[in-house]
């Protein structure tokens, strides 16, 4: 094994995985509308000799390379956000380009870069003869962006994969990240009575109730809990909504969504309390609940949960991060940055839910997620390639 050779292979294929990275991002793929870029990755996956390649019953499409005992799983989400305001942006949001070694457009960063690089680290690893007692699964997942993590349940609970470990492909810009803070998704609905709006003292304005509650939200996020990697827990009213007959009543009803980030010590549970125990809401009576999804895949699978993302963090002396470590090193010469993602990722469910070892490690940028005007550095594209060709030879070494 000569990390250079794997090294100057995947700079080898730097015009291919980067034709590949513009032919999907040329794909919109909004979420729950994946499936003509589930069929591309599935061609791309085929042509670049993956040993299996299917599509599950959830929609997302797993390629496997090997046929050993120790099962090593990477993934992406290759579904992406709509593009906002156009006029934000500078060029057709899906008419991918390369200017000045950087290559633009829609989900470039988040996170179809991670995808092209994977395809093309397995088609490393396979012609290098890297292969050892190890399967590597890697899965192009759905749906991530309407509901992280629920791809992942599926995969877990259904007995699609069983890996010992997953290197998520999020942009990291190229660091090294091991975790991140958890989240929920939460409604708080005050209710009332309708009346006239000419004689407001005969009903009960649900919106006047909501007032107070939300100053007490915005006091509380002051106090939550603090954790010295991943950081303090948050809070922010995202959403508010009214029922009322009509434009000249009393509103009968108002609702708000919060979004709630959470820290190490913080659970479902205890922030539900925190909401629930406020002065405002106990005064309104106020319904405090987590929303559900259930929305269905592009197959037509409806798999429904609760909008609660747990947190998660992969401890630095664990074997998973000291061969991301070793790995880098090996490649690259230098020590990692070592750090954690600020937004969500399908860890959640693999890690938080199901007790899996995570590690991270992608190309592009977090901070250009969801942003316009997004692109991924060309260059940072054969270096997770790289990466991705490796991590599995170190890890099945300890890491070492």
């Amino acid at each position: 094994m000569d990390p250079e050779e794997i090294l100057k292979k995947a700079e080898g294929y730097t015009d291919e995985i980067a034709s590949f990275l513009m032919d999907i991002v040329a794909i919109p793929s909004l979420s729950g509308q994946e499936e003509k870029v589930v069929k591309r990755i599935e061609a791309e996956m085929e042509r670049s000799g993956f040993d299996e390649v299917r599509i599950d019953r959830f929609g997302n499409v797993i390629g496997k390379i090997g046929n050993g005992s120790t099962v090593i799983a990477m993934d992406a989400h290759i579904d992406v956000v709509d593009v906002g305001e156009r006029a934000s942006w500078d060029f057709e949001p899906f008419s991918p380009f390369i200017k000045d070694g950087r290559l633009y457009g829609r989900g470039t960063s988040d996170q179809k870069g991670g995808m092209a690089a994977m395809v093309y680290g397995m088609k490393i690893l396979k012609e290098l003869k890297l292969l050892d007692d190890f399967t590597v699964y890697i899965t192009g997942s759905v749906q991530e962006e309407d509901c992280d993590g629920l791809c992942w349940q599926y995969i877990l609970k259904e007995g699609i994969i069983k890996p010992e470990v997953v290197v998520l492909t999020e942009p990291t810009g190229l660091k090294i990240h091991r975790g991140h803070r958890g989240r929920m998704e939460i409604k708080v609905t005050t209710r009332g009575i309708s009346a006239h709006g000419s004689a407001p003292e005969r009903g009960d304005n649900a919106i006047y109730k909501m007032a107070p509650i939300l100053l007490e939200l915005q006091e509380l996020n002051k106090h939550l809990k603090y954790d010295e990697f991943l950081g303090k827990g948050t809070l922010t009213v995202s959403q508010i909504f009214f029922k009322s007959p009509s434009a000249c009543s009393v509103a009968d009803e108002c609702s708000i969504t919060i979004d709630r980030r959470l820290t190490v010590g913080e659970t479902k549970e205890s922030a539900i309390q925190e909401i629930t125990n406020l002065k405002a809401c106990t005064d309104a009576k106020a319904e405090v609940e987590l929303y559900k999804y259930d929305s269905p895949t592009y197959t037509g699978l409806r798999y429904p949960t609760e909008k609660y993302f747990p947190t998660w963090s992969t401890p630095k002396e664990h074997k998973a991060v000291k061969s991301t470590i070793t790995t880098y090193k090996q490649l690259f010469n230098k020590e990692p940055v070592v750090d954690k993602w600020t937004f969500s990722t399908n860890g959640v469910a693999i890690s938080g839910m199901f007790g899996i070892p995570c590690v991270g490690f992608g190309p592009g940028y977090e901070e250009l997620a969801h942003a316009p005007n997004e692109y991924t550095p060309v260059g940072h594209l054969p270096k997770a390639a790289a990466f991705y060709a490796l991590f599995p030879y170190i890890y099945m070494r300890g890491g070492i």
